[in-house]
């Protein structure tokens, strides 16, 4: 069951909203043990009862190649709200390094939603990638709050994540290029241009998303010039075969079973994340569902647009209707 989208002009009405004159962004402080900052966020929309957070991926990347939203979750009638960490783009960019740390960044989630008057009645939460890590962790320490969870292209294991590129991902390549890939790595010789050169081709076009460079969609293109190395090598590493920072060792397999809510676990065929590790941790979840996007990537509301908005909106609008019969 789903329910027809609102009255364009009710979804776009902005009357008694204090982010009208700023055509809906909100800048919100965050308290951290280092001192008060800001972070930008903009709501898209309304809905009573359905307003989903994005956590955008990197660790560092920006809300900006999330913008493939606009052509299909107004048209669904749901609010959304873009949102760059701290230390991302269009938020504030402290060098503290003390601040790049996963419990933190759980904390400033929360803050966030306090300050956009988020609810158990009416929050999803929708991570991608090391947002996916985030949102877990979010619903692990805060599920009173949430409606419900997304999941989006992170597996819920990095050992097993980086298992899946050895086993998988590597084998597939061409030996050569791999060859020359993982020597610049043994030099550390990340800002060698050939790195990407190498890296794309052999790599991006095929696990992350599935278009010719050359097209890639302006959105993604400015998210990728705009990560910031500051929080995306301490947390993930420098490679992007494997992650090798802090989060080397994160596993929440063995969690699952306590996400309770209604939760949804986006994964690609094609993506870096292991597919069947995708389907796994639906299973595995007690409210768990799993969409899978057989022509996609770890960037499959792009390379598998369709599919996956249709099985989100489905998802938004499916727990949004049992809610209501209760």
């Amino acid at each position: 069951m789903t329910r027809p989208p609102p009255d364009p002009a009710t979804y776009f009405d902005a009357t008694g909203r204090d982010d009208r004159l700023s055509g809906g962004v909100k800048r919100i402080p965050v308290d951290t043990p280092h001192g008060t900052f800001q972070v930008w966020t903009k709501r898209v929309g309304n809905h009573p009862t359905i307003k989903v957070l994005l956590l955008h991926g990197g660790p560092g990347a920006t809300h900006e190649y999330f913008e493939a939203f606009d052509s299909y979750l107004p048209a669904a009638g749901i609010q959304y709200y873009y949102y760059d960490q701290l230390g991302s783009a269009y938020s504030d960019q402290p060098d503290l390094p003390a601040l790049w740390e996963l419990p933190r960044f759980v904390e400033e989630v929360e803050q966030v939603r306090r300050a956009l008057g988020l609810s158990h009645d009416n929050f999803f939460l929708l991570g991608h990638s090391w947002g996916g890590i985030l949102a877990l962790e979010y619903a692990l320490k805060y599920p009173e709050q949430l409606k419900g969870l997304i999941i989006s292209n992170m597996m819920s294991s990095i050992p097993q994540y980086n298992a899946y590129a050895r086993s998988t991902l590597m084998p597939a390549m061409d030996p050569q290029a791999l060859a020359e890939i993982q020597r610049l790595e043994a030099d550390s010789d990340f800002e060698n241009p050939r790195y990407m050169e190498l890296l794309i081709p052999h790599h991006y076009v095929h696990h992350v998303l599935r278009l010719p460079p050359e097209a890639w969609p302006d959105p993604v293109n400015r998210a990728f010039a705009h990560i910031n190395p500051a929080i995306y090598v301490p947390l993930q590493g420098p490679s992007e075969l494997g992650a090798s920072g802090k989060l080397v060792d994160w596993d929440r397999t063995a969690d699952l079973h306590r996400v309770t809510i209604p939760t949804l676990v986006i994964g690609a065929q094609h993506d870096t994340m292991d597919p069947a590790h995708m389907a796994w941790m639906a299973s595995e979840l007690p409210n768990g569902r799993h969409l899978h996007c057989p022509d996609g990537s770890h960037m499959a509301f792009y390379d598998d647009q369709e599919r996956y908005f249709d099985g989100l909106i489905g998802f938004l609008h499916e727990v949004d209707a049992r809610s209501a019969q209760r």
